[in-house]
């Protein structure tokens, strides 16, 4: 090692300007001034958390996840109203003279016309009014709405 190309080494005690906290440590000046030090630099201190909360991104983030949550509320909403039996059999816009035949027989809604489906093809078709292509139709809405459309049951 050579002699005389090392600096001094000196115990130096650090000041910080804004909170006035010292303590020492090693370096080759013998005192030193910082302007922030871990007492109170916000992210040491904990106050990162509340200047966060002052700027408003956690109140942002909460408004924007509520906004999210009621559109996913109300998506399913307007899927579950589109399988509803509850829908009107106006609905499936079917021809005037199969729907008015169809509200004669009492089947006004979707859920009873479905019900009288189940009980085979021959019983909606013995509706007055009501024909085969009508019936056709009546099946590919219902399944284009998502509604299970029962198959008619098997000849014994």
């Amino acid at each position: 090692m050579k002699a005389e190309i090392h600096p001094a080494f000196y115990e130096a005690k650090v000041t910080c300007a804004s909170c006035g906290n010292t303590w020492t440590t090693g370096s080759t000046r013998k005192e030193l001034r910082v302007d922030i030090c871990s007492k109170c630099h916000p992210f040491f201190s904990g106050e990162a958390a509340r200047i966060i909360d002052i700027e408003g991104q956690v109140d942002r983030f909460y408004k924007k996840l509520s906004a999210r949550q009621a559109y996913v509320e109300e998506k399913k909403a307007k899927e579950d109203a589109k399988s509803s039996p509850e829908r009107a059999i106006d609905e499936l816009g079917l021809a005037a003279r199969a729907a008015d035949a169809l509200k004669k027989a009492g089947l006004d809604t979707i859920g009873k016309f479905l019900a009288k489906l189940g009980e085979g093809d021959e019983v909606v078709l013995a509706i007055s009014g009501f024909g085969q292509s009508s019936l056709t139709a009546a099946k590919k809405k219902l399944r284009s709405f998502g509604y299970e459309v029962p198959e008619a049951p098997a000849a014994a």
